[in-house]
């Protein structure tokens, strides 16, 4: 050690040693942290466990609750197989579409539609969702507006650089004509958690994981009915948006969908899908 430190040593050694010893806990409590989160990834995945829930609130569900017998009318071989050709041609066909007809769709499909999205399974049959269905103009209007003037804030200042370059192939910005002209949107939130008639919260199990999958059969369905959409999710406008249709703090809005016929002149990317060999795992 160079002799000029050595009167600092001497006087301020014990801070040294502190300094050391401080840094070399901080790092192992650090790693052991990022050790831990690695090993329960799937438990922090989302909050499923209310460890303040009160053991005596009621049950998500009875506890007589009948079980019935199932009804089934097994297809045979070729008929899954016709089944599942046809399905697969009308699911490949799905497109995001940016480009709507004014063109009126009836009512009564777009309540089949999220009647059939409705139908999705959720954790203990707590079906943590609400679809909310907009047509009138001029509540367009003001949902366009919101969700514009937080877009442009998007691309300019919040998404960066490579984001905004990753989209200029797709041709998006934040005018969102679509929003006005289809003849409706589709909104669907998640339920963060439930209202019993007594006030009390009811857990919502798994409730990020039941909506995706609501939203997967709702997507499906509107391209089963004839319809096309944008999966849209506006950044930023969840609160706005959630306030100005009337949906209480415990619901969160996940995906803002037009849905309608295409324009006449409408375009697409021409973007191709994996194949199967690509995301198909198998063990025989």
């Amino acid at each position: 050690m160079p002799s000029e430190l050595l009167p600092f040593f001497s006087k301020y050694w014990h801070y040294v040693i502190l300094g050391i010893a401080s840094y070399c806990l901080v790092n192992f409590l650090w790693n052991r942290k990022k050790k831990s989160e690695c090993e329960n990834e799937n438990e922090n995945d989302e909050d499923i466990f209310d460890k303040t829930a009160d053991e005596d609130d009621l049950p998500a569900l009875p506890k007589d609750l009948e079980h019935i017998s199932f009804v089934y009318d097994r297809p045979s071989e070729e008929e899954m197989k016709k089944r599942s050709r046809e399905f697969y041609a009308i699911s490949n066909a799905r497109r995001t579409i940016r480009f709507f007809s004014p063109d009126p769709v009836p009512i009564g499909v777009i309540h089949d539609i999220i009647g059939a999205a409705g139908t999705a399974p959720s954790g203990a049959h707590t079906e943590p969702w609400t679809f909310v269905v907009v047509s009138n103009d001029k509540m367009k209007a003001k949902i366009r507006e919101i969700v514009e003037r937080e877009e442009q804030q998007n691309y300019l200042k919040r998404m960066g650089k490579k984001w905004t370059r990753d989209l200029t192939p797709l041709k998006t910005n934040w005018v969102k004509d679509y929003l006005t002209v289809a003849p409706y949107l589709i909104f669907v939130f998640k339920q963060t958690y439930g209202i019993l008639p007594d006030g009390r919260k009811k857990n919502h199990y798994y409730h990020e994981m039941s909506v995706a999958i609501a939203c997967g059969v709702l997507l499906t369905a509107i391209q089963y009915a004839g319809l096309v959409t944008l999966t849209s999710t506006p950044l930023n406008c969840g609160p706005a948006l959630r306030c100005l249709l009337g949906r209480p703090p415990l619901e969160k809005l996940c995906l803002l969908l037009p849905v309608g016929y295409p324009a006449i002149d409408a375009t697409v990317p021409n973007l191709h899908r994996k194949p199967l060999a690509d995301i198909l795992v198998e063990f025989t």
